[in-house]
């Protein structure tokens, strides 16, 4: 009975998994498809619990009340604005959770001398490799979104070389353990090796390219579940292992793409370093600026409103604000879209996640293809906080790194407003010329703190 049962519960939250995928593709079916992942992962467990493998329960529920005493605080105390966080520290814990197996594995079958297929051994090699490499770029992904660690790129001379070594020392270590037995220091020295590696692959990545990251980790998870399913024989673990590996690799190839760049120059590129000249050279040109009472007059005469979110708006939690603003333009007459640049925040979906908590429509979310040939029929575009997805070096300049890279056109808009902090750089590092145009009006101060003022003065303007 037992057998059947875990067999019918793997095949079913296997289908839930591949639905939840599916749906969570459109923000009007990801509520869906995140109660068909919960349902399939519940079944997954209490599937698993009914193996006849499983014969005491005690160590179980201590590691099930010690989960739940960890994961529920985190679930319901972490505010939205610290979704990429959360998420860097979830691909930790998994990717963590995989490799624990493979090492729990490894010493009671291989380290012990039980007969091991060169199947299962490869199995375990990658999965450990890939499982604690991640763990350790995901604790470093996490550090850097919190600003635990610097943002900026850490390199020094020969990084790339180094960190190929290391990892071509932990290949050698990983063939030598498939290929014949080994002493005793081989694997913990194959860990040390996979756990310094993750550190160092992050350590050059500058914060603007964290929305890219996160997606590659995931990928690099799923694939340490999958290869962890192929070493327990366990079909469920390699079908949602691979979907995950698979979605999250074509999630990162989006990105790279969405950026104009390649996997090598995201790793190995150092890319987000920020230069002292050009913030220097920021502050010698002019720049036109507004207050709320004008910027409040301008928007209520507008017929069309583009709003482009960026991780400024996140830092404010400035979400709710702006649905007020965007209520009471619409009471109005005045059209409001918004303009979600694909790595616009510190990880994919970042600005849907958090205009979705301020009830902002679904139908008003607009990607950068659909988005971009309406703002020229725009009266404004309203920039909350983005700054390197609206740069229009990114069309003209050569010089500039992130030339080449597809941008938001708010510069072809009537009128920009550009709420902002002060004039700093944001990720790239590079000054945005977007701020010196002639039609743009910088809003300075915090994203929240400004939209109260201009919803202030619409109210006042009745």
């Amino acid at each position: 009975m037992n057998d059947s049962f875990w067999q019918a519960a793997y095949i079913i939250a296997a289908l839930c998994v591949v639905l939840s995928i599916k749906w969570l593709n459109s923000p009007v079916t990801a509520r869906r498809g995140v109660r068909a992942g919960e349902f399939g992962m519940l079944l997954a467990v209490v599937g698993t619990l009914l193996r006849h493998e499983v014969v005491s329960f005690e160590w179980i529920a201590i590691a099930f009340v010690a989960g739940a005493a960890v994961g529920a605080p985190l679930a319901y105390l972490m505010p939205m604005t610290s979704v990429p966080q959360l998420t860097a520290l979830s691909h930790a814990f998994g990717a963590l959770a995989a490799a624990l197996v493979g090492s729990a594995e490894y010493y009671t079958d291989v380290a012990a001398g039980h007969p091991t297929t060169g199947f299962k051994m490869v199995a375990l090699v990658i999965e450990s490799l890939l499982g604690y490499l991640t763990t350790t770029a995901s604790v470093m992904a996490f550090g850097k979104l919190q600003e635990i660690v610097p943002t900026r790129p850490m390199t020094y001379k020969g990084q790339n070389v180094i960190n190929l070594l290391l990892f071509a020392v932990a290949g050698v270590l990983g063939v030598w353990m498939i290929t014949e037995p080994t002493p005793p220091w081989v694997f913990p020295a194959f860990t040390g090796l996979s756990l310094l590696f993750g550190i160092l692959l992050i350590m050059p990545i500058g914060g603007g390219d964290m929305p890219t990251v996160i997606a590659l980790l995931n990928s690099y998870a799923g694939a340490a579940c999958a290869a962890m399913g192929f070493a327990l024989e366990n079909r469920l673990l390699i079908i949602a292992g691979a979907l995950n590996a698979s979605s999250g690799f074509i999630l990162s190839v989006i990105m790279c793409k969405a950026m104009n760049r390649s996997f090598t120059n995201v790793l190995f590129g150092a890319f987000g370093a920020a230069t002292t000249t050009t913030a220097a050279q920021a502050s010698t040109k002019p720049v036109h600026s507004a207050s709320a009472e004008d910027a409040a007059a301008i928007l209520e005469s507008a017929r069309r409103v583009i709003v482009v979110p960026g991780y400024g708006m996140a830092v404010a939690q400035a979400q709710h604000k702006l649905r007020e603003l965007t209520d009471i333009l619409n009471k109005r007459g005045v059209q409001v879209d918004f303009a979600i640049h694909p790595v616009a925040g510190r990880m994919p979906g970042h600005m849907n996640v958090l205009l979705a908590e301020a009830d902002i429509p679904y139908d008003k979310l607009h990607e950068m293809e659909d988005i971009n040939p309406d703002f020229a029929e725009a009266d404004v575009a309203l920039v909350i906080g983005a700054n390197d997805v609206v740069n229009p070096a990114a069309r003209h300049d050569k010089t500039s790194p992130i030339y080449g890279m597809p941008i938001l056109d708010v510069d072809k808009a009537h009128t920009v407003m550009v709420i902002k902090r002060s004039m700093n750089p944001g990720f790239a590092g590079i000054d945005n010329e977007l701020y010196y145009n002639d039609k743009t009006l910088m809003l300075f101060g915090d994203a929240k703190g400004f939209l109260g003022e201009i919803v202030k003065a619409l109210a006042a303007n009745k």
